[in-house]
């Protein structure tokens, strides 16, 4: 099943690369644009091979300490409300984290990395820190370990969550209509990732579900506007995969101090 769902994670890029070129948000994006290499090589094979080497090692340790809760043993929930169920508690945990990390300085140098690309598609959201990812998956997978979610829904999940993260972040002209003030899509998401939009600052946290935002009054839905430039303010902020990765823990080569705190 680990193979299907490699093959379901290509099948999406593959999809999303295409849909891209027909449907652009920005038609002058271009498929290779500034950070390619660096995302696809850096955050999304090493990283990602290596972050989930350690989650799954953590995983099976945190089983042998703590043993699988009975909860979903004597009140059996179907595979598709335990997806459902998880999808919606770790949404809403994302938001809450997401949004304490665009408040306090010390959880925004995990998250800096990820607002970093110049241009935003459906490879540059998976560029976040190491220490963001272990934030974000341990979010995700304690409480489906402790409960005793079938195997399945892992795999189910990592699926979702790859492909949605592709979608809010992909360079396509997409309207949900009414469906936007439920699910979130590029068209909120990219206006959380713009730059010099001071209306736009500290808005669209959600991932999967813009119900949060609405909820928490953080949405931001101009209508018949579009973002256009994206990144960090910091016109230095490094390019390569290793001192972005130091800079989430407040190690900055450039001027050479340790900021964590500050």
């Amino acid at each position: 099943m680990e193979l299907t769902l490699l093959f379901a994670i290509v099948g999406s890029s593959l999809f999303f690369i295409g849909a891209e070129r027909f449907f652009p948000y920005q038609s002058s994006q271009s498929l290779f644009r500034s950070g390619f290499w660096t995302d696809l090589i850096g955050y999304g094979l090493l990283q990602s091979y290596a972050m989930g080497l350690l989650i799954a090692w953590l995983g099976e340790h945190l089983k042998t300490q703590v043993g699988v809760s009975l909860f979903l043993a004597h009140y059996p929930i179907s595979l598709s409300g335990q997806v459902l169920f998880f999808l919606l508690l770790h949404d809403l945990n994302t938001y809450l984290i997401h949004r304490m990390q665009h408040s306090f300085h010390f959880l925004w140098k995990t998250h800096e990395a990820h607002h970093s690309t110049p241009e935003v598609d459906w490879l540059s959201g998976i560029r976040s820190s190491a220490v963001e990812i272990l934030i974000y998956e341990s979010a995700k997978f304690i409480p489906m370990i402790l409960l005793g979610a079938d195997r399945e829904v892992f795999l189910i999940r990592a699926w979702i969550d790859s492909t949605w993260g592709m979608f809010i972040h992909s360079n396509l002209n997409v309207r949900l209509g009414w469906l936007g003030y439920l699910l979130n899509g590029p068209e909120l998401h990219r206006w959380h990732h713009a730059k010099y939009e001071p209306k736009a600052y500290h808005k669209n946290f959600s991932t999967k579900f813009s119900i949060w935002d609405f909820l928490f009054s953080t949405a931001f839905k101009p209508q018949g506007q579009k973002a256009h430039e994206y990144g960090v303010e910091d016109p230095h902020y490094p390019r390569d995969f290793i001192s972005q990765q130091l800079l989430s823990f407040g190690v900055d080569f450039r001027s050479k101090t340790f900021s964590f705190l500050r």
